[in-house]
């Protein structure tokens, strides 16, 4: 008996993860953006270790990795720098098998 009364409560109840409504992120003055053909990857990271999360956004153009640098408290949900590109050997890094 106690079945069928919960029975109609868990289909009142949220199912499955709830998100919510999307937002633009901004980085130094404009919005954050990716290469054509789109294709993003962000990812929160601390990258230099500074203990303020950083935005990073991998590119399937080329495979590169755009990092915008945390500016604030570093919760992940302060300002960001605007886009510089992960470097190896003092080059862009790529990926690499994309595109």
């Amino acid at each position: 008996m106690l079945t069928n009364l919960l029975a109609p409560l868990c289909l009142l109840a949220p199912q499955g993860p709830q998100f919510a409504e999307p937002v633009r992120v901004r980085a130094g003055e404009d919005f954050v953006k990716v290469e054509a053909p789109g294709f993003a990857a962000p990812a929160i990271h601390d990258v230099d270790g500074d203990g303020v999360l950083d935005l990073v956004v991998g590119q399937f153009n080329k495979g590169k990795i755009a990092v915008h640098k945390g500016i604030g408290s570093g919760t992940g949900k302060g300002a960001y720098a605007a886009r510089t590109w992960l470097q190896a050997d003092g080059a862009n890094a790529e990926i690499p098998g994309v595109w």
